[in-house]
């Protein structure tokens, strides 16, 4: 895969590594996202979830599925398959010693769809995303 390709492939999140543990930058996570009015509906321990399924070891990695009720709603009105694609992903994951975070960019997501009610609902879910990322 060319540089162009690969970067193309990263544009689908916002993603930054961080200067604190894993079990810090997971607690970090929870705490900016419910300042930015989400909740955290689902998680998966992906670790814990591919030793139990698999048999295998992994990295600290946790997908946090978060949602803004009233984006979700604003959005759900304008779409209604949408749910197809909520709630909003963040992951924490731990590589090498380091700590990264990342959040998917609901933009991205939405350029699938092709409807532009949605355009403006996407771009403030991504800000608030990205300050949750921004502050961790």
């Amino acid at each position: 895969m060319g540089v162009g390709q690969r970067d193309k492939v990263k544009m689908y999140q916002y993603k930054k590594e961080v200067g604190m543990s894993y079990a810090e930058a997971v607690a970090r996570a929870r705490e900016e996202l419910q300042k930015e009015g989400f909740g955290v509906l689902t998680e998966i321990d992906v670790k814990a979830t591919l030793k139990k399924k698999l048999d295998v070891d992994f990295d600290d990695y946790i997908i946090l599925g978060a949602c803004n009720p009233p984006m979700a709603h604003k959005a759900l009105q304008a779409e209604q398959d949408l749910g197809l694609m909520l709630p909003c992903n963040m992951i924490v994951y731990a590589k090498k010693g380091k700590t990264f975070v990342a959040a998917i960019k609901p933009t991205m997501q939405m350029e699938k769809i092709r409807n532009p009610k949605l355009n403006g609902i996407a771009v403030q879910v991504e800000e608030k995303l990205k300050r949750v990322v921004d502050s961790i």
